[in-house]
């Protein structure tokens, strides 16, 4: 982007995202390694499940020599990563993106990112691609049909479910 003029001509560090079950360049980035240990895969994150990425030296070394880092996450930190991603900004990933959101806080929690630096966080897929992932961490809910009066009688319904729980703990609502 800056040989092509699009973005102001300055520093950039590179940080690699990676889910535990399958990290090969976190590895490395972390190790010092200059080549790519394979891995089986065995996360949630099939779309980041590359056991041996034909890039994958390319990718470390662009990472250690920008000044970045690499860290992986837990297909539970995962799925935290796209509920939390959800929950505050609308944007339901698929499980890439609850790696990237994870990863990201990780690399702020342990300042490896300050947070008077401007971060971009590329998140490029859809949740829906991968609802399958999710289904064990979340009970199913029937479907309502989209129309308002549906939806109104669903949240009543909520409502209502909760009205026992809230008089049992001396609440209101």
């Amino acid at each position: 982007l800056i040989a092509l003029g699009l973005v102001e001509d300055k520093q950039v560090r590179f940080f690699g995202a990676q889910a535990t079950g399958c990290s090969p360049i976190s590895t490395a980035v972390k190790t010092g390694a200059d080549n790519i240990e394979p891995q089986r895969p065995a996360t949630i994150a099939r779309s980041l499940a590359i056991g041996n990425p034909a890039d994958g030296v390319y990718a470390a070394r662009a990472i250690r020599q920008s000044g970045g880092w690499a860290e992986d996450v837990s297909d539970v930190e995962l799925v935290s990563g796209i509920q939390e991603l959800a929950e505050t900004e609308g944007i339901f990933p698929e499980t890439a993106g609850g790696v990237t959101t994870a990863v990201t806080a990780r690399l702020y929690a342990d300042g490896r990112i300050s947070p008077d630096e401007i971060t971009v966080a590329c998140i490029t897929g859809n949740g829906l691609k991968t609802t399958d992932a999710l289904a064990a961490h979340y009970r199913e809910e029937r479907a309502v049909r989209p129309r308002l009066a549906d939806f109104d009688a669903y949240l009543r319904e909520l409502d209502g479910a909760a009205e026992p729980e809230l008089a049992a703990a001396g609440g209101t609502h």
